[in-house]
């Protein structure tokens, strides 16, 4: 049986037909990969907005340190590049890779003309300590917004407290940060049908039967990743926290003589309060007798009824310009940390408005916002912050010249004696 034979020039040509039948898998392989990863980007970019913001005033802070270590690890490499371009036999190919290494290496040597750190700075000109609110509390000690969280604060020097209130469908404020109760309280085993309903439509004497700390001292619900252990006494008083009114806070912060922050939230439609709540609030706080000046207040609701009632009230406002907090008389503003260094710091610090920030947790953070003259600052972490006596990151402008000069001046010499060496 004769085998079956075809030429070598036909199998060839067949071959080449098939191969450009697929030739173009590879160029859409690479536009699927370059569209994937450009996609991924845009969402990184764009979910990760506050990050790259935070990320960009952390470079304010480290910008000293990280400018005298890039110039130390830029001499290091120095000795095994130099070792590699005399192997190097292409003298074109030396400089196309040398030529932009010293081109970093002396605009390094050069950054400190055009750098700013707020963090550098002579230290009669560095400003004081920024008072601390505690964020609900002291959220990291105790259930958020329950009398023991506040007593946490109080017991670590907060300059004041800051909480979120509501009014009860009978009108009592009370203090909660989020619309519903399943969060911070028990309701889903009291009340499960109506575990979604927002708080400000249940009467007080429901809420007030509900507990506010067990959730607390359940590992999986911590709120916190570095919280720290709880002792057995604050474990089992977290344990017994209610929901507390409005009046409670109030209580607290006047034989305490602390500032008092919180955020006052609108009730629903159909809420018997709904166009009061602000006069129904206002009256609460008189009524606790609390020194009118204690009192940084932040709705902008029917502000005029407030400062009319209550002129001793500290009127607190947004990110507003300068002309509207003037045209309102309101001298303090509470923002995000992230759009005030972005936005008119210098701005409001002329016109001498005091600020107070929010969320500030980290000691870099706080460190940034010490240099930059910052009156005070809303954090969840008082316990560290409290322990801070001096910024992080602090330099005087004399020290970091010093440093720049002897850095530059060593691995100037240091990368002359290698490229004599080899060369």
């Amino acid at each position: 049986m004769r085998s079956l034979t075809f030429p070598r020039t036909v199998l060839i040509q067949a071959l080449g037909l098939e191969v450009k039948r697929f030739s173009f898998i590879p160029q859409i392989l690479t536009l699927l990969v370059i569209g994937t990863c450009t996609s991924f980007l845009i969402v990184l970019c764009i979910y990760w907005n506050n990050k790259w913001l935070t990320f960009g005033l952390s470079l304010r802070v480290f910008a000293p340190y990280l400018h005298l270590s890039c110039i130390t690890v830029m001499v290091l490499l120095s000795w095994p590049l130099a070792y590699y371009l005399v192997s190097l036999e292409l003298e074109a190919v030396q400089v196309a890779i040398g030529l932009p290494f010293f081109l970093i290496l002396i605009c390094l040597f050069v950054m400190p003309f055009g750098m700013y750190s707020p963090c550098l700075q002579k230290k009669d000109e560095l400003g004081p300590k920024p008072g601390i609110f505690g964020r609900r509390g002291a959220p990291m000690l105790g259930p958020e917004n329950t009398i023991m969280s506040f007593q946490k604060a109080v017991e670590n020097g907060a300059f004041g407290l800051e909480s979120d209130v509501y009014l009860s469908f009978d009108g009592v404020p009370f203090l909660m940060h989020d619309y519903d109760l399943r969060r911070t309280t028990n309701i889903k085993e009291v009340k499960p049908n109506a575990s979604f309903r927002g708080g400000s439509l249940f009467y007080w004497n429901f809420l007030s039967t509900l507990n506010a700390g067990q959730w607390f001292v359940q590992p999986q619900l911590r709120p916190f990743y570095n919280m720290k252990p709880l002792s057995n006494a604050d474990r089992e008083k977290a344990r017994k926290q209610m929901i507390p009114k409005l009046s409670d806070l109030l209580e607290i912060a006047r034989k305490e003589r602390k500032y008092v922050i919180f955020h006052l939230n609108t009730p629903p439609a159909k809420h018997p309060f709904r166009n009061t709540f602000v006069r129904k609030v206002v009256n609460v706080t008189l009524d606790s007798k609390i020194e009118h000046h204690l009192i940084y207040w932040l709705p902008a609701f029917d502000r005029k009824y407030v400062q009319e009632t209550a002129p001793g009230f500290q009127q607190v406002g947004r990110l507003y310009t300068i002309a509207e907090l003037r045209r309102n008389n309101i001298r303090i503003i509470n923002v995000d940390y992230k759009k005030l260094f972005y936005h008119g710091l210098e701005d409001y610090k002329a016109a001498n408005i005091t600020i107070n920030l929010y969320i500030v947790n980290e000691p870099w953070l706080f460190s940034l916002a010490w240099c930059s003259r910052i009156h005070s600052v809303t954090t969840d972490n008082i316990q560290l912050l409290r322990q801070i006596n001096h910024p992080y990151y602090f330099m005087t402008p004399s020290y970091y010249i010093f440093m720049w000069l002897v850095m530059d001046i060593i691995s100037g010499l240091f990368i002359f004696a290698i490229c004599y060496f080899h060369w």
